[in-house]
C-alpha cells in the first residue's frame, strides 16, 4: 500500500468549548502528533496489517524528523521521500472543542509537495494499491499515469477533500473516489443525493464514497444507485480529528480483503465511527476489534 500526499505537524490545544473571536482562554491538554490525510489512512491501515509505505516530501528541520520517527514507530516506509534543505515543515494548529469534539484547524504551509519527477524514483515493484491526495491535478495526473504504466495490476484511490480546481479530472482516472464533504457541497450539490448524482458522472467507470460526517457515508458503484451507510451512534463525541482519514482507509481496507463496496463502507463508517470515541489514532483498530459491532 503506498499513499502519496502531504505529512504535517499537529498542535493540538484542547479547550472546554469552541472560544468566541478575540477571547483569552486556556488550554486543557496540548499535544503534538504527525497529521496529514495520507500519513493517517497509513497509520490506520498499517494496524489493519498491511504493509505500508508514503511518498511526499519533508523539510530537514525538527519537525521533518518528528514526522518520519512517527511513521517509522508504526512500521510505514518512506519511499523516496523528497528532503527539502531549509524548508519548514507544513504546521496545522487544531483547537479540539471537549464539549463537541469538533476540531477547528489553522493550516499553513510553506514546503514544495512532491512533483512528477520526484514520484518517478519512487519504486512501484509490490505495490498493489496506490492512494493519491488530490492536491495538485495535473502532477498528480501524471503520477496515476506512471502507475497505470508499470504497475497496470495495481488499483488507485483518489481522495478528493476540498474544492481545487481541476479536482475532477483525476476522478477519470481513479477506481476507487473518495469524496469528502465540503468538495461535495461545492461541486455537487447540498445533499449527498445530489452530490454524488452530479459527480459519478464524471467518472462512471469507479466506485464512489462520499463521507457526510455525522450523516455517516453513501456509497455507489458503477451504474447503480447510491446506498446509504448511517454513522455509528455515538453517546458522546470525543475528538473527530483523522475521522475521514479512518473512513478512507476502512473501505481501501475493506476493498483489498475482497468485501463489496456497500460492505466495505458501511464497515469503514462504523470504524470512523468509532474513532471519534478516542483521542488520536494509537491502538485504534486493537481496540476497535476488542468492540462488538465495529470491525465484525
Amino acid at each position: 500500500m503506498l499513499a502519496v500526499g502531504v505529512a504535517t505537524l499537529d498542535m493540538i490545544n484542547e479547550v472546554a468549548d469552541y472560544p468566541p473571536e478575540d477571547a483569552e482562554v486556556r488550554a486543557l491538554a496540548q499535544r503534538r502528533a504527525r497529521g496529514g490525510n495520507a500519513t493517517n489512512t497509513l497509520a490506520v491501515l498499517a494496524q489493519l496489517g498491511w504493509r505500508c509505505a508514503w511518498s511526499g516530501t519533508l523539510a530537514d528541520d525538527a519537525g521533518g524528523a518528528f514526522i518520519a520517527a512517527d511513521l517509522a514507530r508504526r512500521g510505514i516506509a518512506l519511499a523516496a521521500v523528497g528532503r527539502v534543505a531549509g524548508a519548514a515543515t507544513p504546521t496545522s494548529y487544531i483547537t479540539l472543542s471537549r464539549a463537541s469534539g469538533s476540531r477547528t484547524i489553522v493550516h499553513h504551509r510553506d514546503l514544495p509537495e512532491l512533483d512528477v519527477a520526484g514520484f518517478a524514483r519512487v519504486g512501484l515493484d509490490g505495490v498493489d494499491w496506490v492512494h493519491f491526495e488530490g492536491r495538485n491535478p495535473v502532477e498528480t495526473a501524471a503520477m496515476i499515469g506512471r502507475v497505470r504504466r508499470l504497475r497496470p495490476r495495481a488499483r488507485v484511490s483518489v481522495e478528493l477533500e476540498k474544492p481545487r480546481p481541476g479536482g475532477e479530472s483525476l476522478a477519470a482516472l481513479a477506481d476507487l473516489v473518495l469524496v469528502g464533504r465540503d468538495y461535495a457541497r461545492a461541486r455537487g450539490g447540498e445533499t449527498p443525493t445530489r452530490a454524488l448524482a452530479t459527480l459519478a458522472p464524471l467518472a462512471p467507470q469507479a466506485c464512489w464514497v462520499l463521507g457526510w460526517g455525522e450523516g455517516g457515508a453513501w456509497s455507489r458503484i458503477p451504474g447503480a444507485a447510491p446506498c446509504h451507510h448511517p454513522a455509528l451512534p455515538l453517546a458522546r463525541v470525543v475528538d473527530s480529528l483523522g475521522a475521514g482519514d479512518c473512513l478512507n482507509a476502512g473501505v481501501i481496507d475493506g476493498l483489498l480483503r475482497g468485501l463489496e463496496l456497500a460492505p466495505a463502507s458501511a464497515r469503514a463508517v462504523r470504524l470512523a465511527g468509532f474513532k471519534c470515541t478516542r483521542v488520536g489514532l494509537d491502538d485504534l483498530v486493537g481496540a476497535a476489534l476488542a468492540t462488538a459491532g465495529v470491525l465484525d
